[in-house]
């Protein structure tokens, strides 16, 4: 089934006239797939009043007659933006909203010396993406494909966890059975992090082995019908000590308190204070010490949909009310320098009730 393109635009367009905004002009690829189709490296969509321009070179002449809805395409021979300026410049567009963050100083002046001193710039607050984070039926129904096949490599990918093996070989094939499995792609640099090394949440892999006895992080994530899954799962090599075992338990309770918590209705900030709080309830050993939300360094989670990374966050201090419809991770972890680090991660839509879980892979602890 085609997305309802028609109906982003309309919606977009109301979210313009209340901002006071006659036009408003985006070079974002993924906000332009969301509006029209078009997948393209290159492109400007220019949403007006009474229609939509796609504004792009003879490169994707044909791809862009295949894959735009909604909008005239027009292939342009020199720079995109000047011809945008010009068209601002003929049919007339008193104020044009554009994306204050995409958009660099010197793509602005281009645009604006095209299109003369009669148009009025204005930097929005990305109107797009604020449709993005709220994802109807169709786009929730991809992102579950793509969380199960993102939870399928993980499972193909345990038999591989042994002794000798390096970080960027593990990665590898991980995102290779991606691909085997109809991915796109992967949804960012995928994680592999062994023993100590797992205490860094961010960890790109290197060619270190694998050892007996070592904590072992895996955060990875598809891109399937441009749509990206996001999990992470923490497993052990050997038989974990008891206080790995607890630190475990401490960060999948903090998940299960945040997934409680999670509806339409709550603030971001409330979802992340759940999961803070339960780990505050555990000590880093059991004779005492910090309490382990001393020992979880980011945020609770965030939304996902066309990229990895999208509205709403959900961190300390938050006050945006989560609505349904937002798809975002939970993904509470604890991080002990020159011990290691343990992470959860699934994929969850808001719903007014109890939140679904895209993702499905096995949440227990393992140990190998």
């Amino acid at each position: 089934m085609r997305p309802p393109y028609a109906q982003r635009l309309v919606r977009l367009r109301a979210l313009l006239r209340a901002n006071g905004l006659d036009s408003c002009l985006t070079l974002h690829r993924p906000n332009i797939l969301y509006l029209c189709g078009f997948s393209g490296s290159s492109g400007a969509l220019l949403v007006e009043p009474r229609g939509a321009r796609l504004f792009t070179d003879s490169r994707y002449t044909l791809q862009a007659a295949d894959e735009v809805h909604n909008a005239t395409v027009g292939i342009v021979q020199g720079p995109l933006l000047a011809a945008v300026g010009e068209r601002l410049k003929r049919v007339g567009a008193p104020t044009v909203g554009y994306e204050a963050s995409r958009l660099t100083v010197q793509q602005l002046q281009q645009v604006r010396r095209a299109a003369g001193h009669r148009v009025h710039w204005q930097p929005d607050r990305n109107p797009v993406e604020a449709l993005r984070a709220v994802k109807d039926g169709g786009e929730i129904a991809l992102m579950k494909r793509a969380a199960s096949l993102g939870s399928r490599v993980f499972e193909q990918v345990l038999p591989l966890i042994k002794p000798g093996i390096r970080e960027f070989e593990l990665a590898a094939e991980i995102e290779y059975r991606m691909r085997l499995l109809g991915a796109i792609g992967p949804a960012f640099e995928t994680i592999v992090a062994f023993g100590e090394r797992s205490a860094l949440p961010h960890a790109r892999p290197t060619g270190r082995r694998l050892r007996k006895n070592e904590l072992v992080v895996l955060d990875l994530g598809a891109i399937l019908s441009h749509y990206c899954c996001d999990l992470t799962r923490t497993v052990y090599l050997g038989r974990a000590p008891a206080r790995i075992r607890g630190w475990y338990q401490a960060v999948l309770e903090a998940q299960a308190a945040a997934r409680l918590v999670l509806r339409a209705g709550v603030t971001a900030g409330q979802v992340d204070e759940a999961a803070r709080s339960a780990l505050r309830d555990h000590r880093l050993s059991p004779s005492g010490g910090k309490g382990l939300d001393k020992f979880f360094t980011h945020s609770t989670g965030h939304g996902l949909g066309l990229e990895v990374h999208e509205d709403p966050r959900l961190a300390a201090g938050q006050k945006q009310e989560l609505q349904a419809g937002n798809v975002v991770t939970l993904e509470p972890g604890v991080y002990v320098p020159g011990v290691g680090g343990i992470r959860i991660e699934d994929d969850a839509v808001v719903t007014p009730g109890e939140a679904q879980i895209l993702t499905t892979a096995q949440r227990g602890f393992l140990e190998l």
